[in-house]
């Protein structure tokens, strides 16, 4: 093909590459395994630049969900949880999901039903925002629920800042 898009035809290599070296355009192999194998016209430099260019405009259109965590205790006193509850709601708000561990120490562990209902309350106050990703489960000695945001959140307040100035 040439560098407009139109087809030159079959020709043999020393000659595809005397159209390119009086064009000004390199040749560029586009598929090896056809039979004869089909090259392109163009310029080279231009191309790596343009692909560069939809690689960082697609990338800047992504949002990376990071996993975040909020760590209680089964004994965890109400305005500790209250404090734990606002601190998992701005990660929530970042557009992060949060992992909401009880962790267990000693005999604490013979009482898993204490978790369970620390769990589901966190779950409970923070229902406007996330919502849970099954049940509380437990693995060794902690229990944890993932809580995810309810939508694809709005960017995180120190990007914008950085857009403004």
């Amino acid at each position: 093909m040439g560098d407009k898009g139109e087809q030159l035809g079959i020709m043999p290599l020393y000659q595809a590459r005397e159209v390119a070296k009086t064009r000004n355009l390199d040749l560029v192999e586009v598929a090896a395994t056809a039979e004869p194998p089909v090259c392109r016209l163009l310029d080279y430099g231009k191309y790596k630049y343009e692909q560069a260019k939809k690689e960082r405009e697609a990338k800047k259109s992504q949002r990376v969900s990071l996993l975040r965590e909020v760590r209680l205790r089964p004994k965890i006193g109400a305005h500790d949880f209250e404090a734990k509850a606002r601190s998992a709601r701005k990660l929530l708000d970042g557009g992060d999901k949060v992992k909401v561990t009880v962790l267990f120490r000693g005999r604490e562990i013979t009482h898993p039903e204490i978790a369970w209902k620390l769990l589901q309350r966190m779950a409970e106050s923070l229902k406007d925002i996330a919502s849970a990703e099954g049940q509380p489960s437990m693995m060794g000695r902690r229990m944890n629920v993932v809580l995810s945001p309810m939508t694809t959140q709005k960017p995180r307040k120190i990007k914008e800042a950085i857009k403004e100035t």
